[in-house]
């Protein structure tokens, strides 16, 4: 007769539990996705009058200006005075803003989007890997 103790746990419950291969390779799927998504989907964006560029840049508008799709027009303010909104609204992405001017950016979003994902910083010194 063979004696067990019962407190002595079996062989197996003491090796560690190995992991499919399969399981292995969908979870690093999973964080590879997380991490090549996880910068760069929205460029930063400013409303700006396209027919405003000085040497300091774009003069930038209020987001309202770019939401609307007609050109510009001239209003009479309480006063009776000409008040004329831009003619030329546009979205200008991956800006510098000083001053209420906006300059070094581009009127196209998908060259603004940074496609970088791992590595890939806030600032527009871009830094993403495999970019």
């Amino acid at each position: 007769m063979t004696t067990t103790d019962p407190t002595a746990a079996p062989v197996e419950a003491l090796r560690p539990r190995r992991l499919r291969s399969s399981t292995v390779v969908l979870g690093g799927m999973g964080l590879l996705a997380v991490a090549l998504s996880a910068c760069g989907s929205e460029p930063d964006r400013r409303c700006v009058d396209r027919d405003s560029y000085t040497v300091d840049g774009y003069k930038v508008l209020a987001d309202k200006n770019c939401r609307t799709t007609s050109g510009g027009s001239a209003t009479k303010n309480k006063t009776g005075a000409k008040s004329v909104t831009p003619a030329r609204p546009a979205w200008y992405y991956d800006s510098e803003a000083e001053r209420g001017r906006a300059d070094y950016g581009t009127f196209s979003q998908d060259s603004a989007i940074q496609r970088g994902g791992l590595g890939c910083d806030d600032d527009n010194g871009g830094g993403g890997y495999g970019g």
